[in-house]
């Protein structure tokens, strides 16, 4: 199975390498998480296995998801994740991952739900540089300036262009960060030290595979 998790953002810290020096580091608590389904080319299609994490109350769930957990002999879960594979696998459903998977693993990626901002104007949400602060500009200073032609590309009616960069809804996107440096895994605790900021918020959900781009060096 491919070294991959669903886990909860706990905060960050630093640690010391060989060296010394220090290591900003971001903790994980990667699983303990249940396989709630395996699938195959026979049943589905294709190889792949469903991973639910973090237990909840019946009347957190529904009625189907508690059916579909219920096959595999597990109870609800508040969150699912499905895992393709290229071959089958031997693992079954009902049991249980662990960060220990990660072992040996150098590089990882991480995908999660950045931040909610709100609503934010132009020069937070797409760095603009703003007006003139002098020469007569009053209460514009942050204001967007120009959107040019007030028509769409081909020129029949009043509607903005498609893509123009204004004030709007900023965070609360899907973010994959590549590469991060695996510092360190705790398997008795579940826990994972990834090198670097990751994205959401503390207790937000996040997804920790093994690096799909990363050139690791084999050992001579």
């Amino acid at each position: 199975m491919t070294p991959a998790l669903l886990g909860k953002k706990i905060g960050t810290t630093r640690v010391y390498d060989e060296k010394g020096a220090i290591v900003p580091v971001t903790v994980v608590q990667a699983g303990p998480c249940a396989v709630t389904q395996v699938k195959t080319i026979e049943t589905d299609g294709y190889f792949a296995v469903q991973l639910g994490f973090d237990e909840c109350k019946p009347r957190f769930s529904t009625f189907p998801l508690m059916g579909h957990t219920a096959k595999a002999g597990l109870g609800p879960r508040r969150h699912f994740k499905e895992i393709r594979l290229k071959e089958a696998t031997t693992i079954a459903p009902g049991a249980t991952v662990t960060a220990s998977i990660f072992d040996g693993v150098q590089y990882v990626d991480v995908i999660g739900t950045s931040k909610g901002k709100g609503f934010a104007g132009v020069m937070k949400r797409h760095h603009f540089g703003g007006q003139c602060a002098s020469h007569g500009t009053e209460r514009k200073h942050r204001s967007p300036g120009s959107i040019a032609s007030r028509a769409t590309w081909r020129g029949q009616c009043g509607k903005p262009k498609k893509g123009v960069r204004m004030a709007g809804h900023m965070g609360m996107d899907q973010v994959t960060t590549r590469n991060h440096p695996l510092v360190k895994v705790d398997g008795s605790n579940n826990l994972l030290l990834i090198k670097g900021a990751l994205p959401g918020p503390k207790g937000g959900l996040l997804f920790v595979r093994r690096a799909v781009t990363a050139k690791v060096k084999k050992a001579e």
